[in-house]
């Protein structure tokens, strides 16, 4: 689900749940050491993503360095080109 849609449409279990917990104000520092732990749940789950994914691949260290020799960006035409088109 995208940023918008969760602005405009249905709210999620989660933000539902921080909605009741955070009922009142907190103050800026303590908004600051919740971000961080909310943060830090995130990277904590996108890693485990990541290391799973690792294992069903059996990924080795040399196929990171292989991932990471790819080029896989598009080639853009120069400014110079497009505006002689």
């Amino acid at each position: 689900m995208s940023v918008h849609s969760n602005l405009t449409g249905k709210l999620s279990n989660v933000q539902l749940e921080l909605i009741k917990l955070f009922a009142t104000d907190v103050s800026n520092e303590e908004l600051v050491e919740l971000k961080k732990i909310l943060l830090e749940f995130k990277f904590n789950r996108v890693t485990a993503m990541a290391d799973e994914l690792w294992e069903q691949k059996g990924w080795t260290e040399k196929d990171m360095d292989n991932l990471l020799k790819i080029h896989m960006r598009t080639a853009y035409k120069s400014q110079e080109n497009y505006l002689r088109q």
